[in-house]
């Protein structure tokens, strides 16, 4: 399987624009700049869409992991949210709220470690990756 994007950039880092567009149209000439990528302009940024990428591998992954275990995920939401600093992306912090009937919180930790470690975006990001787990 192989996916794909495209950027579009014009004019300089600082007052240029830009748009990304997705393979599947998702996004679609969508904005970003430096004001969406720095300050708080409108437009995405690469920033976001990697957290949107790891949280939604990372959620997938927790579901298959609780499945194989003989769970049925009733609900998971995840929030990521990624940190650049000095021109790196240093850090992914996970924030995944669940309900798994007949799951018990120390498990759900394992559980949550796994997708943690193994999700395919984990796997890339040359970052730390942390998370907290509420199991409700």
């Amino acid at each position: 399987m192989k996916r794909s994007a495209s950027a579009n950039w014009q004019g300089t880092g600082k007052e240029g624009k830009g748009n990304l567009t997705t393979q599947s149209t998702v996004l679609n000439k969508t904005q970003y700049s430096y004001g969406s990528r720095f300050e708080e302009g409108v437009g995405t940024n690469p920033e976001e869409l990697i957290a949107a990428a790891h949280a939604g591998c990372f959620t997938m992954k927790l579901s298959f992991v609780i499945t194989g275990a003989g769970f049925t995920p009733g609900n998971i939401d995840t929030k990521c949210t990624i940190t650049l600093e000095n021109g790196a992306i240093t850090t992914s912090h996970l924030e995944v709220t669940a309900s798994v009937p007949g799951l018990d919180a120390a498990k759900f930790a394992e559980f949550v470690k796994d997708a943690e470690a193994n999700c395919p975006v984990s796997k890339v990001l040359n970052a730390t990756i942390t998370s907290e787990a509420k199991l409700v």
